[in-house]
């Protein structure tokens, strides 16, 4: 700058003086630096969606080639719960008549223990396939005769079909099974906070399932 006599510096013209960053707290330059201009939100400076982003990972599937492009694909999410949950309550109920102390018994041979003490009214073998869905009436033979050899339940006839009734053994076995059911899982399924009505809900949507599952099968078999 150019010296205006035995005066001091001559001050820099407003137009110069406009393109001067203010010299304040906070300003990001120096005093005399000319400001620039900072990147926008939706510049690759500053992304979106944060350093932290975590992608979406999609359905909980077993068998993702089922699901993709189908016309329902959250069936094979329902698919996989009941993989899991067959398994859990099978497991579930073998150890629970173990610790109600009737060892060895299979998933198949407690329940159909349970239907035989259910309503205290004697069973047909038939009976029991039907309520409980076993296609293989010899699997229900087989559980029947294993827990007669047990003393849990006795024979008898209603006309030429055999009949199951509950021993007082076999009752006994039940009410201990129950205690340990309501103090292992009844117990801690209510305190998940899950209301009674849902749990009812989800049940006949099953119900409702197995239906269409039986359908669909009868169908399969016909091809």
């Amino acid at each position: 700058m150019a010296r205006g006599g035995g005066h001091g510096f001559r001050p820099l013209p407003p137009c110069a003086m406009k393109r001067v960053a203010p010299a304040s707290a906070g300003a990001p330059g120096r005093r005399g630096e000319i400001m620039t201009r900072r990147p926008a939100d939706d510049s690759p400076s500053a992304p979106s969606g944060g350093p932290l982003a975590t992608p979406a990972v999609g359905s909980i599937v077993s068998s993702a080639h089922l699901a993709e492009g189908g016309a329902l694909p959250a069936l094979s999410e329902v698919e996989f719960g009941l993989n899991m949950i067959s398994h859990a309550y099978s497991r579930w109920m073998v150890r629970c008549m173990s610790a109600a102390g009737v060892p060895d018994l299979s998933a198949l041979d407690v329940q159909v223990l349970h239907h035989v003490v259910h309503r205290d009214r004697p069973k047909t073998i038939a009976d029991l396939c039907l309520v409980l869905d076993v296609e293989d009436t010899h699997l229900v033979t087989y559980a029947a005769k294993k827990l007669q050899a047990l003393g849990l339940v006795s024979g008898g006839r209603r006309g030429k079909e055999k009949t199951l009734t509950a021993t007082p053994a076999g009752k006994r076995a039940c009410a201990r099974y129950r205690e340990v059911r309501e103090a292992l899982l009844s117990s801690a399924v209510a305190a998940t906070g899950i209301a009674p009505e849902k749990l009812s809900e989800i049940a006949a949507v099953l119900r409702a399932l197995s239906g269409h599952y039986d359908q669909a099968a009868r169908s399969a078999a016909s091809l």
